[in-house]
């Protein structure tokens, strides 16, 4: 794993900033979150330990579920909007919470000490044992490993500021090049790249509306423009064109085991809430984009990659679909949730895809159930009723 020489611990200085804060969307738009308050832990004093865990969000705390059961292991009382990814290792997710990000082990269900505070806490990544967290409201990246977080305590960290807060992604790659975006609070233009050094090896400001990130075979990146795409590749950058002269792609998923990346299509500027039937699927070894008509509908919590690098996409008619990267083509239509409706507000609960390994987990919070698919089967697995609608969902993802 890579662990660059200039790591150094976050102090509390850096850390001391304004806890009452907006968390920003990676649908379009953002809200006030409420109070900062302390979790509480409401089903049992002294939890034992969930392997494979799952982390909801609900309006109001969290749910840890057992990976394989889903059963219900315990409930976190959690007041605001938060978010949830994967932290990187088998134990840990990250949740996006009013003050910033909290580290939270999920097979303990317990906060851990590790806390980065900041206004607007944004995209969470991973990639090559290591884990990137960008905080808009200050524009600070900071990197970490995710094995230093065993001990509960704050890990070692890469830290960089953008030379102006922003709606802002970061990746770094198993070299120790950092790739973060450029932009303000109002224009997002591009990217650039740092070396382990610090010191910047690349540019490219032909990005606009510059958003998400996701990595494809043979590490190259990929980050959604409003013309297309923009790729990092062989320390360079090139600039995957749209075929529409406005087309938004600020939604990726990426898979180790494809050369293509999965995106999310929309072409109407004007759009309250667009509703798109098309993805795009841009390959990294031609510069080229593909576009496939699904015949519905879907969200940004509909894009994910399977264990083969397949394409999936949760369409609004209750489908899974299960997409050939290379040829475009629809292989599978699993029968995963009932119809639904992407709300205007983005912060509102919708059906949520989640994968790891070969199961494909999907929330139905219309019915208050989350359920657990089998991907080479197309069969359900499991299905559980929970107390209250979910929002969002992840869970505990190792190395990538």
């Amino acid at each position: 794993m890579n662990k660059p020489t200039r790591a150094r611990t976050l102090t509390a200085t850096a850390l001391v900033l304004a806890a009452a804060t907006a968390l920003t969307a990676c649908g379009g738009g953002s809200d006030d979150a409420s109070s900062d308050a302390d979790p509480k832990q409401t089903t049992g004093s002294r939890a034992a330990a969930v392997d494979d865990p799952l982390v909801a969000t609900y309006d109001g705390g969290l749910y840890v579920l057992d990976g394989k059961t889903l059963k219900l292991a315990r409930t976190i009382e959690l007041p605001g909007f938060n978010r949830v990814n994967p932290a990187g290792d088998e134990d840990h997710v990250v949740v996006s919470t009013d003050s910033g990000f909290r580290v939270f082990d999920a097979a303990r269900q317990t906060f851990t000490n590790a806390e980065f505070k900041g206004a607007k806490p944004g995209h969470v990544v991973r990639h090559a044992g290591r884990t990137a967290l960008f905080t808009d409201g200050t524009g600070e990246v900071n990197v970490f490993d995710p094995a230093d977080l065993g001990d509960g305590a704050e890990p070692q960290t890469r830290t960089y500021t953008s030379a102006e807060p922003h709606h802002g992604v970061a990746i770094e790659l198993a070299d120790g090049e950092l790739v973060t975006t450029l932009g303000t609070e109002e224009k997002r233009t591009g990217a650039l790249v740092l070396d382990k050094n610090d010191k910047e090896i690349a540019r490219a400001e032909n990005c606009p509306g510059v958003h998400g990130e996701a990595a494809a075979e043979g590490e190259v990146v990929g980050l959604g423009c409003e013309d297309g795409v923009l790729l990092y590749k062989d320390g360079g950058f090139a600039k995957v064109d749209a075929p529409d002269e406005y087309a938004r792609t600020g939604n990726q998923a990426g898979s180790d085991a494809s050369p293509i990346l999965l995106g999310d299509y929309k072409t109407d500027p004007d759009a309250e809430l667009e509703r798109p039937t098309r993805i795009a699927l841009i390959d990294t070894r031609t510069a080229r984009m593909k576009l496939v008509d699904l015949g519905t509908s879907y969200s940004f919590r509909s894009l994910a990659r399977g264990p083969h690098g397949e394409a999936l996409v949760l369409g609004t008619n209750g489908v899974l679909h299960v997409v050939d990267p290379e040829t475009g083509k629809v292989e599978k239509k699993i029968d995963a949730v009932g119809d639904w409706t992407e709300p205007l507000d983005w912060q509102q609960p919708r059906p949520t895809l989640f994968v790891r390994d070969h199961t494909a987990y999907v929330s139905e919070p219309g019915k208050r159930q989350l359920h657990a698919f089998d991907l080479d089967s197309g069969e359900k697995v499991t299905s559980v009723t929970l107390p209250k609608s979910t929002n969002e969902l992840s869970g505990t993802i190792a190395g990538h």
